[in-house]
């Protein structure tokens, strides 16, 4: 068993998808007469696409066969989008190359169906070195609840005081810290003093990590009370 275990998200973490969501979700919304601005994708992004629906279309989504076929079209698209033109996050193959020597397990952690984690599995250089998957077909709430990363962490075998996860969305940062874990958020898709405000640590890029970083982080906020909140790093301004 490792002693240290990092989760990742995909989206906005290892695969720069902010566009490719956007554009799959307005298409698909367009199909039915609907609208999607960035301002309300850029709010809901991160959870899952049941819960977008629910939060922007309950009015026009009245079954729940309705809100699968919304969600199957979309994400259709958004796997035919980054099959087209995979957009590597700068620094992610690096990382996950640095981690992997360093004897580092890891995971991904996301909220969207397998289909579009294979997608990133099959295009994203390094991704040999991923121990686990967890997927949303695997839990029954989306994040912020926390069951995406302990489950990871239980694939991983590494208890979740040994592990740090990147996020990019506050409502990831929360699930990590929910699950006890380093909650490192890369700035991006939300604004920094909302990442910063539960972050243990914020970054602009995954270039700033390093495996030397990440264990000193995973050891002091697995030293704090979480009670008291006392000890964390704090975010970069």
């Amino acid at each position: 068993m490792s002693d240290y275990a990092v989760i990742f998200d995909m989206d906005g973490v290892l695969v720069d998808s902010y566009r490719a969501h956007l554009e799959s979700w307005q298409r698909m919304v367009r199909e039915h007469g609907q609208d999607m601005t960035e301002a309300q994708f850029a709010e809901t992004f991160g959870r899952t696409s049941r819960d977008i629906i629910a939060r922007l279309y309950s009015h026009v989504v009245a079954t729940d066969e309705q809100a699968r076929a919304w969600d199957n079209e979309k994400e259709e698209y958004y796997r035919q989008i980054l099959a087209q033109r995979f957009p590597e996050m700068d620094g992610a193959h690096d990382l996950i190359e640095a981690l992997h020597a360093a004897g580092f397990v890891m995971a991904i952690g996301s909220s969207g169906p397998p289909g579009n984690v294979q997608v990133v599995r099959e295009n994203l250089p390094g991704s040999r070195h991923i121990n686990a998957t967890i997927t949303r077909e695997d839990v029954t709430a989306g994040k912020p609840d926390p069951q995406v990363f302990l489950k990871a962490a239980e694939k991983l075998s590494v208890p979740p005081a040994r592990c740090a996860v990147v996020e990019d969305a506050p409502a990831g940062i929360e699930a990590a810290r929910r699950a006890g874990m380093a909650a490192i958020a890369i700035t991006g898709t939300a604004p920094r003093a909302e990442l910063a405000a539960r972050a243990h640590l914020v970054v602009d890029s995954l270039r700033e990590l390093t495996s030397d970083l990440i264990k000193s982080l995973i050891d002091r906020v697995a030293g704090v009370s979480p009670a008291r909140g006392e000890g964390i790093l704090p975010s970069r301004d």
